[in-house]
């Protein structure tokens, strides 16, 4: 029985470090185009100068 328990742990243990790992790449994706936005923006405002 304490055999089973381990492997849940352990299994959940690496699903939750899998999603973490998915959110940290997903929030570093946004980062990025937000900051290609906004330079573009600026371009595009600032252009006609």
């Amino acid at each position: 029985m304490a055999r089973v328990n381990k492997i849940n742990v352990a299994g959940r243990g690496g699903f939750t470090r899998r999603c973490a790992s998915l959110v940290r790449e997903q929030r570093a994706r946004i980062y990025i185009l937000r900051r290609c936005a906004t330079m573009l923006l600026c371009w595009y405002i600032h252009g006609d100068d």
